[in-house]
């Protein structure tokens, strides 16, 4: 199984929406919190393009933020980009 990313910040109710619905789903996620962590958020933002959290990972793709997650797990993908070969 890929490994997933996602940065948070304390403040966002869509990075509590995403970690409840990964850990509903029993899975195993790391999380990075950019709240006191200026240079990796620049980072993020230089790699995504975005400013806005959550920024969530599967394996190396970005996937987007709660609302692609959700769509994701709507649709049935995200458990097929979870086991898709790297």
């Amino acid at each position: 199984m890929k490994k997933i990313r996602l940065y948070s910040k304390d403040w966002c109710p869509y990075c509590v929406r995403a970690k409840a619905l990964l850990a509903h789903k029993g899975l195993d996620f790391e999380e990075i919190n950019l709240e006191s962590k200026e240079h990796e958020a620049e980072a993020l933002f230089a790699q995504t393009g975005f400013r806005t959290v959550p920024q969530i990972f599967i394996g190396d793709q970005c996937i987007g933020g709660f609302s692609e997650l959700a769509q994701l797990e709507q649709s049935g993908e995200l458990d097929q980009l979870l086991e898709a070969s790297s």
